[in-house]
């Protein structure tokens, strides 16, 4: 008799394990040291970016999810779940914060042992932050001609961003389908001002607009974050990959993505 339990998958008809499941044997082979003789916390450098590679790709799943809901406005009834990934990505970004910590357990002469090797390689480099970026609202068409090593397919995904709707344009349309002005900034300002005041009418809208600037604000705190780990680590050193190291980096504090939603705070 068939055990209904028994799960195959592959040609062979192998059984489903946790480990192939999970690609295990691969995503644990793809740690490979360019230093020899082996730095010891050479594995850790590549493990911490490679997580933060993971989670990227998840922040942009969830944040793409949250952004076409609420393109879809009021009348597409999905608000509650954008509002509910959006809560989710705040989540992850905290967590991104807190691998900083780890990190910080790598002292300078220790990373000085491999680093090095890296060269050219940069975190300037990474195409799935830049996404994010783009998503949320930042779109930098000049970093294209900036960033060198591009492949074909990370150049399409950062064309495909930087022309379709970001958040804010997601937003912006769930104020319209509220039947508020949104036609420019002078008309989204006043229309967050009526729903400030009147929270119980607008409440989703109120929340998704706070949804949005935690967003904005957590990715402040990593970037204010990563700035002073790299500090710790290089001081003012040019980073790898001929960027300019913490100097570019404390350039994109001021960074903000919803500059509306901060200023509102000055007109309540």
């Amino acid at each position: 008799m068939t055990d209904e339990t028994f799960v195959s998958f592959g040609e062979q008809g192998a059984q489903l394990t946790y480990g192939s499941y999970l690609r295990l044997p691969q995503l644990l082979d793809s740690q490979h040291l360019e230093s020899d003789p082996p730095a010891h916390d050479e594995l850790l450098f590549i493990t911490i970016h490679q997580v933060y590679e993971l989670w990227f790709k998840q922040l942009l799943h969830e944040l793409t999810s949250a952004r076409d809901a609420m393109l879809r406005g009021v009348e597409g009834g999905r608000l509650w779940w954008a509002q509910h990934l959006m809560t989710r990505a705040h989540v992850i970004e905290r967590v991104l914060v807190q691998q900083v910590d780890v990190l910080e357990t790598m002292t300078p002469q220790d990373f000085l042992q491999f680093r090095q090797r890296l060269a050219p390689a940069s975190g300037f480099q990474s195409v799935q932050f830049r996404e994010l970026e783009f998503l949320s609202g930042a779109k930098d068409a000049a970093y294209l001609r900036r960033f060198k090593g591009i492949t074909a397919t990370e150049q399409a995904r950062l064309d495909a961003r930087l022309a379709e709707p970001t958040l804010w344009d997601a937003f912006v349309a769930v104020l319209a389908s509220s039947g508020l002005p949104a036609g420019n900034d002078a008309e989204v300002s006043a229309s967050m001002r009526t729903v400030a005041h009147d929270r119980d009418t607008y409440a989703v809208v109120w929340a998704l607009g706070e949804a949005l600037l935690q967003h904005d604000e957590l990715a402040a705190g990593w970037r204010a974050r990563h700035v002073v780990m790299v500090e710790r680590m290089i001081g003012s050193k040019s980073g790898t990959g001929g960027s300019s190291g913490s100097t570019y980096l404390r350039s994109r504090l001021p960074v903000q993505y919803y500059p509306l939603l901060w200023d509102l705070r000055s007109q309540l």
